[in-house]
């Protein structure tokens, strides 16, 4: 008879753990965020040196959590990863699967200098804990990773999406042209756009970095939409043809963050 209750004990224990386990796994799948919805900057570190955050930023990307879900964006330093894949690089292969696309990033670096590359936006389902992402470059291949994103630190200066107006300088070129400021500023998805109306309608197009901006409008002066921070020295390029002959201006233009405001 305790031979018997025995049996049934170590029976009820077992399928307590298992109740347990299950339990457990179900809250770790469907729990949220354990921070605030809000935009913070966070580690984010990787099993490989080749697969990093660009040097501009420190070992960190902007996290955003939204109705406890968090997704964070990494600048990486070139376009020679193409696609990444939330998951194993066996399931990336797969018809189907859905693969996160790049966005192209402008980073300016400590000396001045502007380059294009490639960002993410990566879903993360927990913090302080690996998990798989693979990746493809440009030959082709697959390859897993073990990620991780933790140390969120809220961004005191976060601006919610929408309409805005800030103080723009320009500088460079003869010193005649100008910009009107304040500019237009658009914030959406967390990403920052100006409207950059010039004091001529003769420029043709503007670049930053390898990226070739045209106007948005056919009349009046040249105006152009292009991606900006605050705060910040932006290399840019415009050409203009109110010369003799067509000539590519290099200018730096900066946003005062202190002047940005809601825009009536």
């Amino acid at each position: 008879m305790n031979v018997k209750k025995s049996i049934i004990a170590i029976c009820l224990l077992a399928a307590s753990i298992l109740l347990l386990a299950a339990c457990g796994q179900k809250a770790e799948g469907g729990a949220k965020a354990p921070i605030a919805d809000g935009v913070y900057t966070a580690v984010f570190k990787t099993d490989s040196s080749m697969f990093h955050v660009n040097e501009a930023y420190d070992g960190r990307g902007i996290l955003t959590v939204k109705d406890g879900n968090m997704t964070i964006h990494v600048t990486l330093p070139s376009k020679n990863t193409v696609n990444l894949f939330y998951g194993a690089a066996e399931d990336a292969k797969k018809d189907g699967a859905e693969l996160i696309q790049p966005t192209v990033d402008v980073v300016t670096y400590p000396d001045g200098m502007t380059e294009e590359v490639y960002g993410f936006d990566i879903p993360v389902p927990y913090l302080d804990k690996e998990f798989d992402c693979a990746l493809i470059g440009t030959k082709g291949k697959w390859y897993d990773h073990k990620v991780s994103v933790s140390d969120p630190v809220l961004k005191e200066t976060a601006i919610e999406d929408g309409e805005y107006t800030c103080e723009v300088t320009l500088t460079g070129g003869s010193g005649k042209a100008s910009v009107e400021s304040p500019a237009g500023i658009t914030v959406k998805d967390g990403r920052m756009t100006a409207a950059i109306i010039w004091s001529s309608s003769h420029y043709e197009y503007m670049t930053i970095g390898e990226t070739r901006y045209d106007p948005v409008n056919t009349e009046g002066n040249s105006t152009f939409e292009i991606p900006v921070e605050l705060d910040k020295d932006i290399a840019v390029s415009a050409l203009t043809t109110a010369m003799s002959e067509p000539h590519l201006i290099d200018y730096t233009l900066r946003f005062d963050g202190a002047s940005l405001k809601k825009a009536e």
